[in-house]
C-alpha cells in the first residue's frame, strides 16, 4: 500500500479529520523542536563560554520549559486521538467490507465468507498500528525534518550539507530492508484466514464430525496451522526488531558524523557554542522521523496487508440492482438455464438446468459439495452466477394478462431475467429455512411466529410438525424463554419450532436446506408431513437433502453435480463444510 493510500481516505472519513489534526500537530512539533534546539543553545553558551549568571538566562530558561511542556502535550493529544481515530477508521471499514461482502447479487468470485470473517474481526484490528504510530510519523518527516534541516543550514552549512548527505541513506535502507521483508506479512495475514476458516469450518461441522465419531480428527490440521500462524508473526516480530536496530545504528553514526565535524570545528574556532550546541541538538530531529517511519512501517505491515485485503473486497464491483417487481411465484415458473458457479476446486454446481414449476416439490439431490446449497443461493438471487441465467417465466395465459406477470424487454408477456428483478419483492414471497434455522432471543411464541396469530392456528400448526409434544413437556408451553440460536431447545425441536414457523407464514415459494439433518425418523416423518400440507395449501417447495425418504416425496429430483478444477477431485463430506458455511451464513442472516 502506498504510504498514504487515498482510497483509505475515502472508505474511511473519520481517518479525513484525523490526517488534518496530525498534520497541524505535526507542524506544531517541528515549531517546538526548532525553538527548543535554539533556547538550549542561546541558554547553555553564554553560561559555558562567558560564566553568565543564573539570572541572565533565567528567561530562556523559563521558555524553555514553557515549549517542553507544550510538546509534551501535543504529543499527547496526538496519542489521544490516535487511539480514537484508528477505532472509528477500523470499524468503518469493518462494516463496508461486511456490506460490500454480504450484497445480493455477488459474484461468486467474492464470496468468501471465511476469508471476510477473519479480515473483518481479527485482520482489520492489525491496522491501528498504522493509525497510531507510523501515519504520525509519517507526517513528522515531512515537516520536523525539512524545517529542522532549513534552520541548521541557516545556522552552519556545513553541518547542514553532513546532514543533506546522509539523509538519503535512511531511506535506502528502508528500501533495501523493504524488499528482503516483501511479502512476509501477506503470507502472515494469509495462514491467518486459512486458520479462522479452518475453524469456521470446524464448528460448523463440528455436529456431524460428533456424530461419525470424527471429532478429534481435525485437531492435528488446526495446530499446524496455528504453528505456522506464530512463525508468520514472530517473524513479523523479528523483522521490525532488526529493522529497527539498523535504522538505529545507521542515524547513530550520521549524528555523530555531525557531531565530529561541530567539535573540531569549536576547538578551532570556526564556529560558536551557541550556534554548536543548536545545531547537535536539531541533528537528532531531523533522522528521527525517518527513523521511526522506517520502524513503524514494518511494524505496522500486517495492518497494511488486511488494508489491502479490504480494499479488494470494497473495489469488487457492484452488482446494479433490479427494478422490475417480481411477479407472483404462485403463478410464475424459476427457472435456472445452464447455471455454473466456479470455485477455487472447479464449477459446482456446472451447468445445472432446474425448473421450479408453481405448486410442485422438487428436490435437489447429489454428493455433498456438489452444489446444491449454491444451486439455492442463485436461485434466490443471493449469488450472480458465472454462467448461464435465471429466468421467471408464466405459462398461464390467465396469468400473462396481468400487471404483475413477468415481461421481455419490450412489455410482451415472456421470461424476465432474475437480474433486472427488484430482491425484496421476491424474498417477500419466499420462506427459507437453512440447514441450521436462526431463532431469535424471545420465547418459544415469538421464535415461532406464532405470537400475533390465532390459538387456534398456531395449535393446528404445532399438531402438523409435532411441536404439540415439545410444548406439553414445557411448563411455560408458548411463553417458554429461549436463549439466542434457540438455547434450551434440542436440535430436532429447534427443527419443529422453524417448520412452525414456516407453516404459520405461507409463502408461494418454500426452500427446506437439509431439513432432516440430525434428525430421527420419528422427526423426518414430521417433516415429511409438513411438506405434504406445504404442497397441498399450493406452495412450491424446493428441498435440498440427501435422505430417500424425502426424495420420494417430491414431484422431481434433479441431479446437482460439479466439475472438478484439473487436479481437483470431487469434494468430500470435509469441503462440503467449507463449501456450504457461505450459504449457510447467508440464508441464516436473509
Amino acid at each position: 500500500m502506498k504510504p498514504l493510500d487515498p482510497r483509505l481516505l475515502r472508505y474511511a472519513r473519520s481517518a479525513r479529520g484525523y490526517l488534518a489534526l496530525t498534520v497541524a500537530l505535526g507542524l506544531a512539533t517541528a515549531a517546538c523542536a526548532v525553538a527548543q534546539a535554539l533556547l538550549i543553545g542561546h541558554a547553555l553558551g553564554p553560561v559555558i563560554a562567558d560564566g553568565a549568571s543564573r539570572a541572565a538566562v533565567a528567561p530562556l530558561v523559563g521558555w524553555l520549559a514553557v515549549v517542553i511542556a507544550v510538546r509534551t502535550a501535543v504529543v499527547a493529544v496526538q496519542e489521544r486521538y490516535a487511539h480514537r481515530a484508528a477505532t472509528r477508521a477500523v470499524a468503518e471499514l469493518r462494516h463496508q467490507v461486511v456490506l460490500a461482502a454480504s450484497r445480493p447479487g455477488r459474484h461468486a468470485a467474492a464470496a468468501r465468507g471465511p476469508e471476510v470473517v477473519t479480515l473483518a474481526t481479527r485482520g482489520l484490528d492489525s491496522l491501528e498500528p498504522y493509525f497510531v504510530r507510523y501515519l504520525p510519523q509519517l507526517v513528522l518527516a515531512a515537516t520536523v525534518t525539512p524545517a529542522a534541516l532549513l534552520v541548521v543550514l541557516g545556522l552552519d552549512w556545513i553541518s547542514a550539507a553532513l546532514v543533506a548527505g546522509t539523509i538519503p541513506l535512511v531511506p535506502l535502507f528502508m528500501w533495501l530492508v523493504g524488499v528482503m521483508t516483501q511479502g512476509r506479512s501477506q503470507r502472515g495475514l494469509a495462514t491467518m484466514e486459512r486458520l479462522g476458516a479452518q475453524v469456521l469450518d470446524l464448528v460448523a461441522g463440528l455436529p456431524t464430525l460428533r456424530a461419525f465419531g470424527r471429532e478429534l480428527g481435525p485437531a492435528t490440521r488446526v495446530r499446524a496451522l496455528g504453528d505456522a500462524h506464530r512463525r508468520a508473526t514472530m517473524g513479523t516480530l523479528r523483522i521490525a526488531f532488526l529493522s529497527g536496530m539498523v535504522l538505529e545504528l545507521l542515524t547513530t553514526l550520521c549524528v555523530a558524523l555531525v557531531a565530529v565535524g561541530v567539535g573540531l570545528r569549536l576547538v578551532y574556532g570556526d564556529v560558536g557554542l551557541v550556534v554548536g550546541l543548536a545545531v547537535l541538538v536539531l541533528a537528532p530531529e531531523v533522522f528521527a522521523p525517518l527513523r521511526q517511519v522506517g520502524l513503524h512501517f514494518h511494524a505496522s505491515t500486517d495492518g497494511v496487508a488486511a488494508a489491502e485485503a479490504a480494499f479488494a473486497v470494497l473495489d469488487e464491483p457492484a452488482p446494479v440492482p433490479g427494478t422490475r417487481p417480481a411477479p407472483s411465484l404462485a403463478d410464475a415458473t424459476l427457472r435456472l438455464e445452464g447455471v455454473s458457479v466456479r470455485t477455487p476446486h472447479g464449477d459446482f454446481p456446472h451447468r445445472l438446468d432446474l425448473p421450479l414449476r408453481p405448486g410442485r416439490v422438487l428436490a435437489l439431490a447429489g454428493p455433498s459439495g456438489g452444489g446444491k446449497s449454491t444451486a439455492v443461493e442463485v436461485a434466490l438471487g443471493l449469488l450472480a452466477p458465472d454462467e448461464g441465467r435465471v429466468l421467471l417465466t408464466s405459462e398461464s395465459p390467465d396469468v400473462s394478462l396481468r400487471e404483475d406477470a413477468p415481461r421481455s424487454d419490450d412489455g410482451a408477456p415472456g421470461p424476465v431475467d432474475l437480474a433486472d428483478v427488484d430482491l425484496p419483492s421476491l424474498w417477500s414471497q419466499v420462506a427459507w429455512l437453512p440447514q441450521r434455522p436462526v431463532l431469535e432471543p424471545g420465547t418459544l411464541a415469538e421464535a415461532a411466529g406464532a405470537a400475533d396469530v390465532t390459538a387456534a392456528e398456531r395449535d393446528a400448526a404445532a399438531a402438523r410438525t409435532g411441536l404439540d409434544a415439545v410444548l406439553a413437556a414445557l411448563p411455560e408451553g408458548w411463553d417458554t424463554p429461549l436463549g439466542r440460536g434457540g438455547v434450551g431447545l434440542s436440535v430436532g425441536q429447534r427443527q419443529r419450532v422453524a417448520l412452525t414457523r414456516v407453516l404459520l407464514r405461507p409463502a408461494p415459494l418454500v426452500v427446506l436446506d437439509e431439513p432432516t439433518a440430525h434428525l430421527d425418523t420419528a422427526a423426518e416423518e414430521v417433516v415429511l408431513s409438513t411438506v405434504r400440507a406445504l404442497r397441498e395449501a399450493g406452495s412450491t417447495v424446493l428441498l435440498v437433502t440427501h435422505r430417500p425418504a424425502v426424495l420420494a416425496v417430491a414431484d422431481e429430483v434433479v441431479t446437482v453435480a460439479g466439475h472438478p478444477a484439473v487436479g481437483h477431485d470431487e469434494p468430500d463430506s470435509s469441503d462440503a463444510v467449507a463449501l456450504g458455511s457461505v450459504g449457510t451464513a447467508s440464508g441464516g442472516a436473509s
